[in-house]
């Protein structure tokens, strides 16, 4: 099969489009013919090295963490699943292929584009988890640092729905997109504590931060000088501020349900999910330096 392989860390260039062998279903697998993966920040952190020692690598190593597709092949003990299913869920091995291993799918709504699907399961587990950690709930205002983002547009419609108050920090230029959104947009940089205060008199209950750039101390002053219910996924500096970074811990079963009905959710339109661009698998290094850069709404998708 065709797949994006790497076999050692570097930059864009280290990603090469070979033909490597089809993978074969284990205990509790299935394979899927893969329809969309979806490009992921984390993709580049591993590639480069950054997230070694969380996430060690094996070369050579597929990139790419979340797919939509159809089931292909079965393995043992897995039940409720047969070839020929829509699926969509979190890969096995690397879904920048034409197939990819899986553990945790769930169906794919009929409505739902394959682009999309692709697009919802890391960025809406993400949110979920860590909407919940922060026990964000109606009546709350919560920060979202980075809400224009894929898990920060997610964050603030999920927790809009909740009945929270939603705060969201971006460039001017998505100010449009989180007022639809549901947030109450604010430009990040300085003065930022200042126009948070001035947008949220009542106070901040909570912050999210998904972005990563150095927030986190304005993040405990808009909370009255606490850590309490402040989380990020993307500052490693973190436990300098005795601030928890959040990278998993749901169980097979939370991640299957939130997934669920996330994709019942941006079937009907009551979720929003964006793709950006889409992209050949040949074009993934292409794909990547665009994450790379930042400066991205929305998702971008590979199509084997």
């Amino acid at each position: 099969m065709r797949a994006i392989v790497f076999n050692e860390f570097g930059g864009p260039e280290v990603l090469q489009l070979t033909d490597i062998d089809q993978p074969e279903p284990g205990p509790g697998q299935i394979r899927a013919s893969v329809r969309a993966a979806a490009v992921n920040p984390a993709d580049v952190k591993i590639r480069n090295g950054w997230m070694a020692e969380v996430f060690p690598t094996e070369f050579p190593a597929v990139p790419g963490s979340e797919f939509s597709g159809v089931v292909d092949a079965v393995g043992d003990g897995v039940i409720g699943l047969s070839v020929g299913d829509e699926v969509l869920g979190w890969s096995v091995g690397g879904a920048y292929a034409q197939y990819t291993l899986a553990s945790v799918v769930v169906p794919k709504p009929a409505g739902l584009s394959w682009d999309v699907a692709a697009a919802i399961p890391v960025a809406g587990e993400t949110a979920r988890r860590v909407l919940d950690d922060l026990a964000v709930k109606e009546g709350d205002t919560l920060l979202v640092h980075g809400a224009a983002g894929s898990v920060g547009s997610m964050a603030v419609q999920l927790a809009a729905a909740r009945g929270a108050t939603v705060i969201g920090t971006a460039s001017p230029a998505n100010h449009d997109y989180l007022r639809l959104l549901g947030a109450t947009p604010v430009t990040y940089g300085d003065g930022l504590v200042e126009r948070v205060r001035t947008a949220a008199p009542q106070g901040v209950d909570a912050v999210f931060d998904t972005a990563g750039k150095g927030v986190l101390p304005e993040s405990i002053t808009l909370r009255g000088g606490t850590t309490e219910r402040v989380i990020t996924i993307a500052d490693p500096t973190a436990p300098e501020h005795g601030v928890p970074f959040s990278s998993g811990g749901s169980t097979h079963e939370e991640s299957r349900a939130g997934l669920t009905e996330q994709a019942r959710q941006a079937t009907d339109g009551t979720l929003r999910v964006l793709v950006a661009r889409t992209y050949p698998l040949a074009d993934a290094a292409q794909a990547q330096s665009a994450s790379e850069s930042g400066h991205t709404r929305g998702k971008l998708i590979i199509k084997p």
